[in-house]
């Protein structure tokens, strides 16, 4: 069952059920406020006036994982992150309930227009947070409850590059995706075996921080909250940076602060171009949302950096 299909009055009736029954509380308002590749959140206001978001899952199993990851990504960070209230999974829905995170998410072009100091202010509160997780370290690389990899080049080559470039070659033979831009990821996946490093030590990251999950106040443009954790892992910190470039997320400096303060290598430039691009071009295979604006931008940096080689 794929519960996004399902219409939103029918998941706003489950979330409400779910509410009572976990909650003790009836809602008084429930309204969608948006939805990704994993599911849709609801806006809910309880009879007490309090707010939550529930959010409706795609698949069975994903409320647990989300659950876990924002437990744990919530005690390595300062910044706030939403509160996991339940977690509920019957054959009807896949829900999960949680905090409401003040702000509006940095997607919103209204932040284009902030000042510079306000972007370099939350350009730093952003890197402050992100990199607390950075700090936290693990024994192998791969699935948060589950690492089992030694090696992050091997991990991420066998569990992501293979599946992905087979995926992408098949939809290039029936006609689906482009042959210069599969041409292109080819050549950057064989510069990226050649640069390929390995980084000290495991770390933990939240592997989904793009600037529509980061939230700020739209009067201020301060870091109120992280949200919405997807693929959170022990990583190449790297993987957990090429995010901040995707969209309009450049706009903000949040990528250029974070190498400032860890002084991260020149060859730092075309991994983070490189995840950013393969990853944009894996959402065709499924499970992602396909924004052709954003992978062409992604390409062509990559492309860019790519000359240099």
């Amino acid at each position: 069952m794929e519960i996004l299909n399902m219409k939103n009055a029918d998941l706003m009736r489950y979330a409400s059920d779910a509410v009572k029954k976990y909650l003790g509380s009836e809602v008084r308002n429930i309204k969608c406020i948006g939805g990704g590749s994993n599911g849709k959140a609801f806006k809910t206001v309880l009879d007490d006036g309090r707010y939550i978001v529930v959010k409706a899952f795609r698949e069975q199993g994903n409320q647990n994982k989300e659950a876990s990851q924002l437990r744990i990504l919530s005690a390595n960070t300062s910044v706030t992150m939403p509160e996991v209230l339940f977690v509920h999974a019957d054959e009807k829905s896949a829900l999960m309930g949680m905090t409401f995170i003040e702000g509006k998410n940095a997607l919103d072009p209204m932040f284009l227009f902030k000042s510079k100091t306000q972007k370099l202010e939350f350009a730093q509160a952003v890197v402050d947070g992100v990199s607390q997780w950075h700090k936290v370290t693990g024994e192998k690389f791969g699935e948060l409850d589950n690492p089992r990899f030694t090696s992050w080049c091997e991990f991420y080559r066998s569990e992501k590059l293979e599946p992905w470039i087979y995926g992408l070659d098949k939809l290039c033979r029936e006609g689906k995706y482009g042959k210069n831009d599969l041409e292109l990821l080819k050549n950057a996946t064989r510069i990226f075996d050649e640069i390929c490093e390995e980084p000290e030590n495991p770390v933990l990251i939240h592997g989904d921080l793009n600037i529509m999950n980061i939230m700020a106040d739209p009067k201020t443009m301060k870091l109120t909250g992280f949200i919405d954790p997807s693929g959170s892992m022990w990583a190449d910190r790297e993987y957990d940076l090429y995010q901040f470039l995707n969209m309009w997320g450049g706009c903000f400096g949040i990528y250029e602060k974070y190498k400032e303060v860890h002084n991260l290598s020149e060859l730092s430039d075309f991994r983070v171009a490189y995840y950013a691009a393969i990853h944009e071009a894996a959402c065709r295979l499924g499970g992602g949302l396909i924004f052709p604006m954003w992978e062409k931008l992604n390409n062509m940096r990559l492309k860019k950096i790519m000359d240099k080689y």
